[in-house]
């Protein structure tokens, strides 16, 4: 065998693996859909050398498109409105229906498994070289260790939102429990998730705040409904059942795989900065940063709008009385950046319909 042509097909058969292997680890670090989809555009410039690169995917029930992910070498941009992806060219569309297209500056395979998942897409610019025959070939190990991937990614987040519809269940069911259960407001998870975002906590963070804020008081379906219900001060015996209403909480969806990221939101929100909460008296940055978000939106939410044994504050009272307790109740930084976001007009109005 000629010794340069060997080489060279060494060097494709490391390529090759490199792509395998970097997509394997892909999919062992991506939990959902979306953020796949724009990982692998990226992937795909950097492995194929194209100037652009786009995955489509199908809703899997409807088979239509739903959403679009781009990489230019510059920007990721997600597109998942339906007036934008009415907008896709028909040569486009027919690729996630089965065809494939390859010319010199554009490639597109379809994403098939048991039936079409989307599509992925790699373009050159009109100066750039004309794909070669193995970047096709490199393409199409993309697309088939793509496609299981996101085909399983896929049916782990339709069984999130069958999970998701339990959890909804249960917190209606606390609502009728009284008013020590779960009661949060519509616009609560808004003002937590802006504030999570205003301390630049990642998307997967934001979303354990969701969870949290619906499942935090799940362990009150084990609490005497006399206590949930009760309206005068709790005694220290009632206060402690309540106390370790958390660990409850954490117990009842421990089970929940997806869930586990949650669980420490949900055992330490009523930690304290000075170490003096509970349950386990951790203080300042050892108590989860979702913790210390919660315990501030929460404990605002409690002030304004009231408890059975408490007067409600108006807001400013209740952003005064956060000052006060900042570094000793909350975390300084907290404190300071849901002050902040409290000057923002749109803010400020989710602050006044916590009221209504």
């Amino acid at each position: 065998m000629n010794t340069k042509n060997y080489l060279t097909l060494t060097k494709k058969y490391r390529m090759v693996l490199s792509a395998v292997h970097m997509v394997y680890r892909l999919v062992n670090s991506t939990f959902n859909v979306k953020e796949m989809s724009l990982r692998l555009t990226r992937l795909l410039c950097q492995f194929i050398r194209a100037s652009s690169a786009s995955v489509y995917i199908l809703d899997p029930k409807k088979k239509r498109i739903v959403l679009i992910a781009i990489f230019n070498n510059e920007i990721n941009v997600m597109i998942d409105k339906k007036k934008d992806l009415s907008k896709v060219p028909k040569e486009e569309q027919a690729l996630t229906q089965g065809s494939s297209i390859l010319k010199k500056r554009f490639i597109g395979l379809p994403l098939v498994a048991d039936d079409n998942v989307g599509a992925i897409v790699v373009r050159r610019k009109k100066h750039e070289e004309p794909f070669s025959d193995f970047d096709r070939e490199m393409l199409s190990v993309f697309a088939e260790q793509a496609v299981t991937a996101i085909k399983n990614l896929q049916l782990y987040e339709e069984q999130q939102k069958i999970i998701l519809g339990s959890i909804k269940f249960i917190d209606k069911l606390l609502v009728k429990r009284g008013p020590l259960g779960s009661n949060h407001t519509p616009v609560y998870f808004k003002i937590a998730k802006s504030l999570g975002e205003k301390m630049t906590m990642r998307q997967e963070g934001i979303e354990c705040l969701y969870y949290a804020s619906v499942l935090h008081d799940a362990g009150a379906l084990d609490v005497p409904f006399d206590i949930l219900s009760k309206t005068s001060q709790l005694t220290p015996e009632e206060f402690k059942i309540i106390h370790d209403q958390p660990a409850k909480s954490v117990e009842l969806i421990k089970p929940v795989e997806f869930l586990k990221p949650v669980l420490p939101i949900i055992l330490y929100h009523h930690e304290k900065y000075d170490g003096t909460g509970y349950p386990s008296g951790l203080k300042k940055e050892e108590i989860p940063i979702g913790a210390r978000v919660m315990a501030v939106v929460d404990a605002f939410e409690a002030m304004i709008v009231g408890r059975p044994y408490r007067r409600i504050l108006t807001i400013d009272e209740a952003l005064s009385e956060l000052k006060q307790n900042s570094g000793t109740q909350f975390d300084p930084k907290v404190v300071d950046a849901f002050c902040e976001l409290a000057r923002q007009k749109k803010i400020r109005k989710y602050l006044s319909m916590i009221k209504k």
